[in-house]
């Protein structure tokens, strides 16, 4: 679409279909995304006044609501795409390099001629590079891209950004070079394996996915290659709580060998019975052989196999509790979760910096603000960063002002369901 063109629909508000689906129809909302788009394609054009044409697409941050630790054991989530995204103005050209600025961050290229891991690379060049490596594998030729990206999805707020990015780059290669014939879910495995290979970060698979595919969705992982995803509708609000993500602002700095030691010690007992993952373990034979397990694994890792079992049943119990209606039970058990990621999965904080608590305190303040109302519990990964709350919706200003005193302006953010995932911009409004 001519840039002249897009910029013109978008001042004319032709896009806020579009918007209201993405980011929810209060005015404010549509007015910042009118203004946040027409400035991507403008600073779009000042970098590449060259071209034309351009797309744009989007790529949802996630929240994760049920399944703490639980993805990379195989296990069962329940998570949703949120309001807040990673953008991109693209024009596509056979230039065979891929060229990329992302506001705040340097101006990158990635050749096509060159597409092996590179040790010493790391950022969003290597998970790019990863990306495009994996298309080709499948067999897609891409010709290459100019891109502007902006992103919402504050790296470090625990809505996950990389993978957003992630999606985002893949869903522009799938939907341009590809006829969208990889889907969600195939994108969702390549950005997985660019952050794995190319990256060096040993992550699961729910963040990708949740982002890739949309939409409130319960996830089996039990077979990778092809996991069980279940999409289906809740609205919080209407329920009568609101959906709150809390950034504490703790550093995540030095923090890699907290999160490798959750996922090793799980395996480290799943080992013991000769399994690679916790899924494969059978619970009844665990319990039974606990005496044995200890001369071979620490507690810590015992207690975390214990978090596993029960909050893999947990999840799936969450999505049921929402397909049913049933606010009140669904909120007991993230009150469950809550305290299982403390007590068993010790995740808090880490034991490297003991007195680095934010987490802790968040959890505490949100339980005195909210009494025995709504839910909180500690968010995502974990060790440092964000907690989530379902806040009474006449809570949620007081509940929002208080967290905020606390821990900055901004900390706590009120989100909302997207439905849809990974897309281009310009082709939905045009439906």
């Amino acid at each position: 679409m001519n840039i002249n063109t897009v910029l013109y629909k978008l001042e004319n508000d032709e896009f806020s279909d579009v918007f209201r689906q993405l980011y929810g129809d209060m005015k404010s909302d549509l007015d910042y995304q009118k203004k946040r788009y027409i400035n991507l394609v403008n600073s779009f054009v000042k970098f590449y006044p060259h071209r034309e044409d351009v797309k744009i697409f989007s790529a949802p941050g996630r929240t994760e609501i049920g399944g703490n630790h639980t993805d990379h054991q195989h296990g069962c989530v329940l998570a949703a795409a949120v309001n807040i995204d990673a953008a991109a103005a693209v024009a596509f050209h056979n230039d065979n390099v891929i060229r990329i600025k992302s506001e705040g961050y340097d101006f990158f290229t990635v050749s096509l001629d060159d597409l092996g891991v590179h040790e010493n690379e790391k950022g969003t060049a290597a998970i790019v590079r990863g990306i495009v490596s994996r298309f080709y594998e499948i067999g897609v030729e891409i010709g290459g891209f100019d891109a502007y990206c902006t992103s919402d999805v504050l790296s470090g707020s625990g809505i996950s950004s990389s993978a957003a990015f992630e999606t985002l780059i893949g869903t522009i290669i799938d939907s341009h070079y590809n006829n969208g014939r990889a889907g969600a879910v195939e994108i969702a495995k390549i950005g997985q394996y660019a952050e794995n290979v190319y990256f060096g970060k040993n992550s699961g698979l729910m963040d990708q996915m949740v982002s890739s595919v949309g939409g409130l969705v319960e996830i089996d992982f039990a077979d990778t290659e092809n996991p069980r995803i279940n999409s289906f509708s809740f609205d919080f609000e209407q329920a009568g709580y609101s959906l709150c993500i809390t950034d504490t602002k703790g550093s995540h700095e030095n923090l890699t060998d907290d999160y490798v030691a959750v996922r090793s010690e799980m395996e480290a007992v799943a080992k013991y019975f000769d399994k690679r993952f916790l899924r494969q373990v059978n619970e009844e034979e665990f319990y039974a052989e606990l005496p044995k397990i200890r001369k071979s694994c620490s507690d810590r890792a015992i207690l975390r196999a214990v978090h596993f079992f029960d909050e893999n049943r947990r999840a799936v119990a969450e999505a049921e509790a929402l397909k049913k209606d049933n606010i009140d039970y669904f909120l007991g058990l993230v009150r469950q979760s809550g305290d299982s990621s403390s007590q068993l999965l010790q995740n808090l904080y880490s034991v490297t910096q003991p007195t680095q608590q934010e987490i802790p305190l968040a959890i505490t303040m949100s339980k005195k603000i909210l009494g025995n109302k709504g839910a909180v519990r500690v968010h995502g990964g974990g060790f440092a960063g964000t907690i989530q709350a379902f806040v009474p919706v006449d809570m949620v200003e007081v509940y929002k002002n208080e967290i905020d005193r606390i821990f900055g302006k901004g900390s706590c953010l009120k989100l909302r369901i997207r439905p849809m995932g990974g897309a281009e911009i310009t082709k939905e409004m045009t439906i």
